[in-house]
Order: structure tokens, then sequence, then C-alpha cells
């Protein structure tokens, strides 16, 4: 009884500082709510998806992508257009961990982004999502000027029973 009522008073104590005025609370916070797995964390977390920091909007979609929660898919696909490429990229991999089907074409958009991390991450989340829409999208990938996108988009095509085009 005593450990449950410490357990729930220390997950509102997390909440609350998703909010706190320092950075590294507010990071650490997110983090340790994507590792506890209450899916009561959601509603704060996507909260703390419009934080005014990019290191804990990243981590924050991080965190939501450990919960596999699809009530955050909206937020996290409009985080997709972050000004901060690491907030693109976790919001991309926590689409994949979700397997949020509704997410592919917006990912797919992201295999042109500037950012070699961001395109590779969405290549993986595609190959996650498994959406035969992204099948262009990915073959396209495969001919990206970086090995690790056009190694995900490979890996992407494989998992969806394709066979990719020959390096």
């Amino acid at each position: 009884m005593e450990r449950e009522r410490r357990r729930k008073e220390n997950f509102g104590i997390l909440l609350a500082q998703l909010r706190h005025e320092s950075i590294p609370y507010r990071v650490k916070a997110a983090e340790a709510l994507g590792r506890i797995g209450n899916p009561e964390a959601v509603g704060g977390l996507i909260d703390a998806l419009g934080d005014p920091e990019p290191e804990v909007r990243w981590v924050t979609a991080r965190a939501l992508g450990a919960l596999r929660d699809i009530r955050a898919s909206p937020a996290l696909i409009a985080r997709l257009a972050d000004a901060d490429p690491w907030v693109r990229q976790g919001s991309a991999w926590a689409l994949g961990e979700m397997r949020e089907a509704g997410a592919w074409e917006p990912l797919a958009g992201l295999l042109a982004d500037r950012k070699k991390g961001v395109r590779a991450a969405a290549a993986e989340a595609l190959g996650k999502i498994g959406d035969p829409g992204a099948t262009a999208a990915l073959l396209g990938a495969c001919n990206d000027e970086e090995p690790d996108v056009r190694a995900a988009a490979r890996k992407a095509l494989r998992a969806a029973g394709l066979s990719p085009p020959e390096p």
C-alpha cells in the first residue's frame, strides 16, 4: 500500500517536472516517463512536445515512441516539420515504433530532408509501418547520397517483402 502511494507520488512529481524551469529537469522527467511505461504519462508528454527547448522535444518524442501509445500520433506527425532535425528524427523514430499507418505520407516526405539522420530515421520508420504506399519513396531513397539512408531504405523494402535495387 505504501509502495503504491510512493509510486503514484513519484509519477506525479515527474509529470510536474515536465514543466519545470530547468531544462535538465524536463529532459530527465521525459526520459523517466518513457522508461516507466505508464500510459497516463501520454498527455503530459504530448504537451511537452511543445516545449521551447529542442532537446526536451527530442527526448519527449523518444519517450512517446517507447510508450507506443497511438494517442500521441497527431502531435508526433506535427513535429515531423519541427525546425530542429533531432526533433524530426526522434518523431520519425517514435512513429515507427508505434507502427502508425497514418504517418507514412509525412514520413515519406522526410526522405527528402536535408539531414541524413532524419532521412534514415524516416526510412526505418516506413519499414516498420510497412504501408505499400511508401514503396516508390523508399525506392527513390535507395539512390540517396548517404549510405546509411540507402541501407535503411533497402531494409525497409525487404521488410515489406520487396526486393530493393542492387547497390
